[in-house]
């Protein structure tokens, strides 16, 4: 075999067994702990106002003390291109993930969350929430 060939042997080798490799690996680690998704998005009753919007993050970010969330992030709309599909209506978001659905109904009682709807209520004018499991 020559050096050339001996080169490329080697280089599909190694690229095959990192494709090998890579397949392997679960797609997602995160969805497959803790496959209970909470998406929430927040209209603002002044969607203007970054201050508003800036003070609402720091309380969804305070939600994160609560023991069953495993996962939390805290968004705002991102400035990606404008399509039929894209809803870029909303002010903030939060997504959480549980380990299970007695972990997603301690949430909705706890203190942590309660609080928050008091102290951060008034920033908002419609909240959707979107439920989901792993399928």
């Amino acid at each position: 075999m020559s050096v050339s060939n001996r080169r490329k042997f080697i280089a599909t080798t190694a690229a095959l067994t990192a494709g090998a490799a890579a397949s392997a690996m679960p797609l997602n680690t995160m969805t497959n702990k803790y496959p209970v998704i909470h998406h929430v998005f927040f209209w603002l009753k002044n969607p203007g106002s970054i201050e508003d919007r800036d003070k609402l993050v720091e309380g969804v970010k305070t939600l994160s003390k609560i023991e069953t969330i495993k996962e939390l992030r805290v968004g705002v709309v991102a400035s990606t291109e404008k399509r039929d599909v894209v809803d870029n209506s909303w002010g903030v978001s939060e997504l959480m993930f549980f380990s299970d659905l007695a972990g997603q109904a301690t949430y909705q009682t706890h203190p942590v969350h309660l609080e928050f709807i008091k102290n951060y209520g008034h920033l908002w004018e419609k909240v959707i929430v979107y439920d989901a499991v792993d399928a």
